[in-house]
C-alpha cells in the first residue's frame, strides 16, 4: 500500500505483512461494515479505480455494485493475496504506483483510496494523480484513519504499529484531514466519522470548480 517514493525498507513492511494483513484488519470489522454500506450506493453501476487496495477486501465487497473495478497496490505481495479467490471478470488486480498511474485522463467515475493518504509522503501529489484519472463529474472517496483522535487503546495500537515499522506520515484530526482535502482542490460533499479505536474519517469529494 505504498509508492515508489517510499524507501525500500518501508515498502517491504507491506510485503512482509501481506499474509497477515486480513487477520490484522478484523479488529476494524465494525467500522469496515459501515464503510461498505457507504460505498455501495456511491459505486453503483460505476467504473471504479481503487488504489492501495491491499488484499482487495474493499474491492471484493463492491463487486455486486460496481460495473468494473481496477484495484491496484504498490506491493506485489499484497496483490498476490488479493488475487486469491477472485474469479470475476469485473475485478482486475494489478501492481501500480499511485503517484504514476498508467490510465488515461478521465478514465474513472469513482476513485477510492482507503486508509492510504496518511501512510505516504506528499499525499497532495497523489491527489493530483487521482484528479487526472477521475472524470470531471466523478467522485473521489478517501476514507482514512485519523490518528490524532485515537482512543487510549488506539494509541497503543499505533505505538505497536510504529515499533513494527508502520509508515505513518500524517497524523490528522478528522477536521484537519477534511481541510487538507479542501486545500488541495476537492470539495467535500459528504463526511462521516466511523467510530473505531483509531477513528476512521469517510470523505466523498468532487473536483473543486476552477481547479
Amino acid at each position: 500500500m505504498q509508492t515508489k517514493e517510499l524507501s525500500i525498507t518501508k515498502k517491504n513492511f507491506w510485503d512482509r505483512n501481506a499474509a497477515r494483513y486480513d487477520r490484522f484488519m478484523r479488529k476494524n470489522a465494525i467500522a469496515y461494515d459501515q464503510l461498505y454500506a457507504l460505498l455501495r450506493p456511491a459505486v453503483w453501476h460505476k467504473t471504479v479505480l481503487e488504489v492501495a487496495t491491499g488484499t482487495g477486501q474493499v474491492a471484493k465487497h463492491l463487486l455486486c455494485s460496481a460495473d468494473h473495478i481496477e484495484a491496484t497496490d504498490a506491493s506485489a505481495a499484497m496483490i498476490a493475496q488479493a488475487k486469491r479467490g477472485n474469479f470475476s471478470s469485473k475485478l482486475y488486480f494489478s501492481v501500480q504506483d499511485m503517484f504514476h498511474l498508467p490510465y488515461a485522463d478521465q478514465s474513472f467515475d469513482v476513485v477510492i483510496v482507503s486508509n492510504a493518504l496518511h501512510i505516504v509522503p506528499h499525499p497532495e501529489k497523489a491527489l493530483i494523480e487521482f484528479r487526472r484519472v477521475l472524470k470531471n463529474d466523478g467522485t473521489l472517496i478517501a476514507p482514512t484513519f485519523t490518528h490524532a483522535e485515537n482512543s487510549p487503546w488506539g494509541n497503543l495500537q499505533t505505538l505497536a504499529l510504529k515499533i513494527a515499522g508502520f509508515p505513518l506520515h500524517s497524523r490528522w484530526t478528522s477536521a484537519a484531514y477534511l481541510a487538507f482535502l479542501q486545500q488541495n482542490g476537492w470539495t467535500v460533499c459528504k463526511s462521516v466519522v466511523l467510530q473505531n479505536a483509531i477513528p476512521f474519517t469517510y470523505a466523498e469529494c468532487k473536483k473543486s470548480k476552477g481547479e
